[in-house]
């Protein structure tokens, strides 16, 4: 069993009964923090974190990892124009070499800023090339299976029989779930309310109930959507979720922008975690999510980047510095604290993904999953209030070094289970490749 001592650190764990950042070792054994505290010996791998906060890793509870190497190509359209005319063609030509070097190039960009796990979409096809490079990299990931059986516009590499994506899914989740040392999970991913009939979403809520799986979907994420799905169904997006028992077991819903009253009120009786995403969000022109007024409601709320080619980058620390800046001339100043957001980042995120025993927080008995940031910057000091450093002031070229299961990703900015100059010129290969091979409507 391997063993891991870090020494000197700043220590901020996010538990209650210890919101402040003290000064401790903590002493990792296998992939768990076996122990807190001051002075303790050293055994097995040393790290001087002297200087350096120690925190959990963050939790990105939406992200597309399909859709990295779709970087910089989408511009300036709003949310259906862009998967019908860019998105979609693009994830259609998709072949096992082009997926690869972006999940690789969205793994090595995640673990760069901090991030040690992840909900992510998945694909429609080859998501076992997903769950292959997760488990490559040592990093730890909730993919999904993604459903496409319904609507306009599906090109014909994504679109799906139900019964076929329901088949794959039950094959990904005996092969996948759980494995990598438990760094992997399976969830199912209906893309949204327009691209999945009312049989397959019925479907994907009796198979998450009798697996035990988390639906991941988009909801009410733009004006257009919602009134197709309402002139659909005769419903707004998430009680239509709700009709069809989508949220009976654990919903993780991204975006949640335009919702009324009653669908606030709706998340909070269910439980149902609203992924927040406010980069892609206003580079779509979709909105502003009503985030204070669901969490004085007890609603669960985490923060992911979304995809790539909608935000454009996949950093947490601009997140957090969005979701609280994009509130204040909405509802006040003093709506969304620095430490919610940190929470949602980390907990909330944990909670989304389904890893809420084990993971967003320093404690002992959960998984390892931890950063070290030197925030001794010019852009970062002084460090009156921690929470607000993090949100406000530091950057993801602030994180040194990133542990995953007990495993160190990064250290002193130098990946170890990813060469960066090879999967950067990878995806520029795969790229210009997959251009080709793109059949625009």
């Amino acid at each position: 069993m391997s063993e891991l001592t870090i020494k000197n650190a700043r220590i901020l764990t996010l538990t209650d009964s210890q919101p402040e950042p003290f000064d401790g070792d903590v002493f990792v054994q296998g992939n768990r923090i076996a122990e807190i505290g001051q002075a303790l010996p050293k055994r097995g791998r040393v790290l001087d974190a002297k200087g350096l906060l120690l925190m959990p890793g963050f939790v990105q509870s939406h992200i597309h990892l399909c859709q990295t190497l779709f970087r910089n190509t989408a511009e300036d359209l709003e949310l259906l124009d862009w998967l019908h005319r860019k998105i979609w063609p693009l994830e259609a030509a998709h072949n096992e070499r082009s997926l690869r070097a972006s999940v690789q190039l969205g793994l090595a960009e995640l673990i760069s800023g901090g991030t040690t796990a992840i909900l992510d979409m998945g694909s429609v096809r080859l998501t076992d090339v997903i769950f292959e490079e997760v488990a490559r990299a040592g990093f730890r990931a909730n993919v999904g299976k993604t459903f496409m059986d319904f609507g306009e516009g599906i090109p014909d590499g994504l679109w799906e029989n139900g019964r076929d994506s329901l088949e794959d899914a039950v094959r990904l989740h005996k092969k996948w779930d759980g494995q990598a040392n438990g760094r992997l999970k399976v969830n199912l991913a209906p893309r949204f309310a327009l691209s999945c009939s009312e049989n397959i979403l019925r479907d994907v809520a009796a198979l998450s109930e009798e697996r035990r799986m988390i639906v991941h979907t988009h909801s009410s994420e733009n004006r257009k959507e919602l009134e197709t799905v309402q002139r659909q169904t005769g419903m707004r997006n998430l009680l239509y979720y709700h009709h069809l028992g989508l949220d009976r077991f654990h919903l993780s819903a991204a975006h949640c922008i335009w919702l009324d009253e009653e669908e606030m009120e709706l998340l909070a009786s269910t439980n149902t975690h609203v992924l927040h995403c406010p980069s892609s969000n206003l580079k779509l022109g979709s909105g502003i999510a009503k985030i204070p007024e669901m969490l004085s409601r007890g609603v669960r709320v985490s923060v992911g980047a979304d995809g790539a080619p909608c935000n454009n980058n996949l950093d947490v620390f601009q997140e957090m510095r969005l979701a609280g800046l994009i509130q204040k001339p909405r509802v006040g100043v003093n709506h969304l604290s620095a430490r919610q957001i940190v929470r949602a980042a980390t907990i909330g995120g944990a909670q989304a993904a389904g890893w809420h025993q084990d993971l967003g927080s320093v404690e002992v008995g959960k998984l390892a999953d931890l950063i070290l940031l030197d925030l001794r910057q010019p852009h970062a000091v002084p460090s009156a209030d921690v929470y607000t450093q993090l949100v406000y002031a530091a950057r993801a070229t602030d994180v040194k070094t990133v542990i995953v299961d007990g495993q160190i990703l990064m250290e002193n900015r130098i990946l170890t289970t990813l060469d960066a100059k090879a999967v950067i010129r990878r995806a520029e290969e795969e790229f210009s490749a997959l251009l080709k091979r793109t059949r625009w409507p």
